[in-house]
Formats: C-alpha cells, sequence, structure tokens
C-alpha cells in the first residue's frame, strides 16, 4: 500500500522549538525577566536586556511541552511570546 508516507511523515515531527519574546507589558517587565531568569538560568543583568531587547531568543532547542509549559508562563505575567 501507499499509506506508508504519511506515518514517515509523522514520524519526522518538529521537536525542537525556539522560544521568542515579542514583546511585553511594561508595568510587568520585572515579572517576565523574573520567569526569563527561571527559565534560561541567565543573571540578571542578561535577563533584563534580553527582555529590554525584544523581540528576542529565550531559548533555543526547546521541548514542544516546554515551550508551551514557558509560553503559557510568561504569558501569565505579562509578556507575548511565540514559539517557532
Amino acid at each position: 500500500g501507499g499509506d506508508a508516507a504519511p506515518a514517515a511523515d509523522a514520524a519526522k515531527e518538529k521537536t525542537d522549538f525556539t522560544l521568542k519574546l515579542d514583546s511585553f507589558d511594561a508595568a510587568a517587565k520585572l515579572k517576565v525577566i523574573k520567569e526569563i531568569r527561571g527559565i534560561t538560568g541567565l543573571g540578571l543583568k542578561e535577563s533584563k536586556e534580553l527582555v529590554e531587547g525584544a523581540p528576542s531568543v529565550i531559548k533555543e532547542g526547546v521541548s514542544k511541552e516546554d515551550s508551551e509549559k514557558w509560553k503559557k508562563a510568561i504569558e501569565d505575567v505579562g509578556g507575548k511570546v511565540s514559539i517557532s
């Protein structure tokens, strides 16, 4: 049968995602920085620069599960995140 091709495509489903901070609510900047620090393990200065430099990549090579969890965590405190 010709049914083998779709199964092969499914096996190649994307597993590495990039989490990107698109923007943030200025009033929530400190909360967003704290959340970024927790995710990236960066210091305060680096996390602040990452947030202030938005749009910026937060983390690359992230699993779908983690990227969705972190996106929600950041958006809950006032950040706008995209996953690619």
